[in-house]
């Protein structure tokens, strides 16, 4: 009976081993895929903008369900592992396995380091890689304040422009229409100033035509001919001024 107790438990304990190594065979094949696809995700999204923007509607999150799904799996390895682990923890305790208790706790201090080992790379690279995520999702949004400020600034600067612009017409328009009230001005006193020299010259005909009635009909002719030259002249002057003004504003 005890014979068959032994031969049980040392069965048991080689499957135990069978598991840890198994685990262990994957862990490590999982490991190595999970750093490879950490290190494609980073290449891939440390290209040029417009690609990183033309891929991720597509790829970022095929390869984040992937990465999710690769965490998940690990995670459940190494925790089935650590379970084995205790097992065999459990089994270098019992009884009938104190006669070969040292060379059974050299075996389960070999996988215990293996677990250690694969525990500590996996949530090095989880880490490693969550942190690289984190600084290129600041930097990523820092790009897009900087584009949307240039973008803003770049439209501000437009409509500045174009004020500018608008501001420049409107100060060419008012040197435009000082010049021609200027010149509306000049011409009214020059104007005047001739109406007055023929007012001056029509008193003195007067008085020579009611001295001499011959030259009466004579002189009004004169002042006939005096008044169509004085209205061809001021309308000649307002449609001037018109077109100055019409030529201002358009």
């Amino acid at each position: 009976m005890s014979t068959t107790n032994m031969a049980t438990s040392s069965n048991y304990w080689e499957d135990l081993r069978k598991q840890a190594r198994q685990l262990e065979n994957e862990l490590d094949l999982k490991l190595v895929s999970f750093s490879k696809l950490c290190t494609s995700y980073s290449s891939s999204s440390n290209r040029d903008q417009r690609t990183r923007d033309s891929r991720s509607d597509s790829v970022g999150p095929s390869q984040d369900n992937m990465l999710v799904a690769m965490t998940t799996e690990l995670e459940q390895l190494l925790a089935s592992l650590t379970a084995v682990n205790d097992k065999m923890a459990e089994y270098t305790n019992t009884p009938g396995a104190s006669s070969h208790n040292a060379a059974l706790m050299h075996t389960l201090q070999r996988h215990r380091d293996i677990l250690q080992d694969y525990t500590h790379e996996f949530h090095k690279t989880k880490n490693n890689f969550f942190s690289w995520r984190e600084r290129e999702d600041l930097l990523g949004s820092v790009h897009r304040d900087i584009e949307s400020y240039k973008s803003g600034s770049g439209v501000n600067n437009r409509r500045t422009e174009l004020f500018l612009k608008e501001h420049e017409h409107l100060r060419n328009s008012d040197s435009l229409i000082d010049s021609a009230i200027s010149i509306a001005m000049a011409t009214k006193e020059n104007i005047t100033f001739q109406r007055g020299m023929l007012k001056s010259i029509q008193t003195r005909v007067t008085t020579l035509a009611n001295r001499f009635p011959a030259i009466n009909s004579l002189i009004q002719k004169i002042n006939l001919r005096k008044r169509r030259d004085s209205l061809i002249l001021g309308g000649v002057i307002g449609v001037c001024t018109i077109l100055l003004l019409l030529y201002t504003f358009h």
